[in-house]
């Protein structure tokens, strides 16, 4: 499952960060953000317009991603312990 699958306020785990292209600087730039496997994350809200941007929360942090961005990354819906 993608996180831009995810309905708000669901919890989640993230599986990894999916490679668009070699070298792609977006999931490289997500991985440092904190999107790395195991890490709790929950789609807090989305924008009026095309659901975009998403609020997203990842452990404490949250960020505004692009459609775009969040559909790099691959999480699984779980308790998360």
């Amino acid at each position: 499952m993608r996180l831009t699958d995810l309905p708000r306020r669901i919890a989640a785990a993230v599986e990894r960060v999916e490679d668009h292209m070699p070298n792609d600087a977006i999931a490289r730039r997500l991985r440092e953000l904190g999107f790395v496997a195991g890490e709790a994350v929950e789609v807090i809200a989305a924008g009026p317009v095309g659901a975009e941007p998403l609020l997203v929360q990842i452990g404490f942090t949250r960020f505004a991603l692009r459609r775009t961005e969040a559909d790099r990354v691959l999480i699984r819906r779980e308790a998360i312990a």
